[in-house]
């Protein structure tokens, strides 16, 4: 194994208040809260702001931005998402959420930090108080953005509609990282795609009603979806180049309430996945394209298609990516970081670097003990990443990624 380095800047483990790290995750990982109604967090974020004499300011209702003016030098953003999904834990921890919130619809639901975005909170906020206490390190501007409503790709929109980038100081390169169901104390950063565009789409059929021994009379809706859904899936199998990957998922079909009543519509929902815009254009032409073709060969009516949210290109700006991961190598060791591969998963994080055209870096770290067997997914009820080398690892990372920026040797042009 190849020895980590010894290292006496920000990123030295020795500068970690692992007591206060672990007491800040417990608190956030018991206190979960659905997408933009992350109040109760916001709240928690300023607080540990205000201790750390950081100026900053709301944006996007449940949005926090911090800025750290430090001298000359370039303007590095680093972002952290804060919401949970409704996900009832099953993990057994001591500090397990056992919060309830309500849905937009008004239904009440369990909640869960299913997808480590506590973890992300807490190694942004002890990175800024690792760099905040040791000022000679670095010099630039450091804008901690602590986004909201990600897991609903509304949040990062909701910013930068919200006049982010003129309230805050423009960023030469934007930042950000995930926890994964890893090794722990694992990096990777993918150089180009990191993760994959989402659109998903909720889609209305409709048909004739009628008794289900008359099938003649009717236009049956539900034949009409089964057929839109098997063929959808030949517009990757038989259209894309096998080389361009794409997923097409239906996740959701309900139609009628009796077993002898054809009914008059289904609805179904769609979750399209892809990494090349063209390609984006393409499938998402040819969905269209499916759906209205199949109605009209059904003889009925034309149906409705409703988008649900669109998730922007994850992409690592390759020269940037090098960058970073360089930084990694030297600051974590050798044997933890790697070169990543483009993840089917999804993050609005991109919306933050496109809106004003600059690069952007996202990586992922590890969450799980390799001897514990199979680790949970993101998003699984399960998801609960062991403490360390977690945080410690997700805070020296963002110490890291950061300083390869700002840091000490470093170009301070601003690019």
């Amino acid at each position: 194994m190849t020895a980590h380095p010894e290292t006496t800047g920000p990123a030295d483990p020795a500068r970690l208040d692992t007591e206060r790290m672990h007491r800040i995750y417990r608190h956030l990982h018991a206190n979960p809260e659905l997408s933009m109604k992350e109040y109760a967090t916001a709240d928690f974020i300023e607080a540990e702001l205000d201790d750390l004499d950081i100026a900053h300011f709301r944006c996007a209702g449940t949005g926090v931005v911090g800025v750290v003016h430090n001298g000359e030098g370039p303007v590095v953003a680093f972002r952290a998402d804060t919401d949970a999904l409704p996900i009832r834990e099953e993990t057994g921890l001591e500090y397990a959420s056992e919060a309830v919130g309500t849905l937009d619809d008004g239904t009440e639901v369990p909640v869960m930090h299913g997808c480590g975005h506590d973890t992300h909170i807490t190694s942004a906020l002890t990175a800024a108080r690792v760099l905040v206490s040791d000022l000679d390190a670095w010099s630039g501007t450091l804008v901690l953005v602590f986004q909201p409503g990600e897991e609903t790709a509304v949040g990062a929109r909701a910013m930068v509609d919200d006049g982010l980038w003129n309230r805050a100081p423009r960023p030469d390169v934007v930042l950000g990282q995930h926890v994964m169901s890893l090794p722990a104390g694992a990096v990777t950063v993918s150089h180009g795609a990191a993760m994959s565009m989402a659109d998903s789409l909720k889609v209305t059929v409709y048909g004739r009603q009628a008794h289900g021994s008359q099938p003649q009379a009717s236009v049956d809706p539900i034949v009409l979806g089964a057929s839109i859904v098997t063929r959808l899936q030949t517009i990757v199998s038989r259209e894309l180049d096998p080389r361009s990957p794409a997923v097409i998922t239906c996740g959701t079909f309900h139609a009628g309430f009796k077993e002898n009543i054809i009914p008059g519509k289904a609805e179904f929902t769609l979750n399209i996945r892809t990494f090349e815009p063209e390609v984006r254009d393409q499938v998402l032409a040819a969905v269209h394209r499916v759906i209205t073709g199949e109605a009209a060969v059904s003889n009925a009516p034309e149906p409705l298609i409703e988008e649900l949210y669109r998730f922007p290109q994850c992409y690592n700006d390759p020269d940037e990516a090098a960058r970073v991961e360089a930084a990694l190598r030297a600051g974590l060791g050798e044997d933890r970081v790697s070169e990543g591969v483009p993840d089917m998963g999804s993050e609005d994080f991109g919306e933050l670097s496109e809106t004003i055209d600059v690069p952007s870096v996202y990586w992922f770290f590890g969450g799980f003990d390799p001897v514990d067997g199979e680790p949970p997914s993101n998003h699984s009820p399960y998801f609960a990443p062991v403490m360390e080398p977690t945080l410690a690892t997700g805070a020296r990372a963002a110490i890291t990624g950061i300083l390869a920026y700002l840091g000490a040797g470093n170009d301070r042009s601003g690019d």
